[in-house]
């Protein structure tokens, strides 16, 4: 066996296997799938977040304890303020990723299948 491959953690039988089906289970939310959408680019308070995602800032700040322990997004504190950001790019893209599959059950040629002119037209 490669030894790179060894080591990746994509193997069927990879120890990560277990680990990744609870990534899935914590962005089966609709409410944190928008929260990491909406961290995208930048970082925010809970309660621009929960204007945004359409919440009370109480349920938003939950959303976040649970996307905080799971290491997902991390905090900085201004003041009395706490602002959240990602903590890595590996959310995002999961989410582009399910957002991409999501389109491949719509009829047609999903939108990031366009050629970058076609997009616009």
């Amino acid at each position: 066996m490669d030894a790179a491959k060894q080591f990746s953690g994509r193997e069927a039988d990879s120890q990560y296997v277990e680990l990744a089906v609870e990534v899935f289970s914590m962005l089966a939310d609709a409410t944190r799938v928008r929260l990491i959408l909406a961290l995208r680019d930048e970082e925010m308070p809970v309660n621009q977040l929960a204007e945004i995602v359409e919440k009370s800032p109480a349920a938003v700040s939950q959303h976040l304890a649970k996307l905080r322990l799971a290491r997902f997004v991390t905090t900085r504190q201004e003041g009395t303020r706490v602002f959240y950001r990602l903590a890595n790019e590996h959310a995002s893209q999961l989410v582009s990723d399910a957002i991409f599959q999501a389109e491949h059950s719509l009829d047609g040629t999903p939108r990031h299948h366009h050629q970058p002119d076609e997009a616009s037209a």
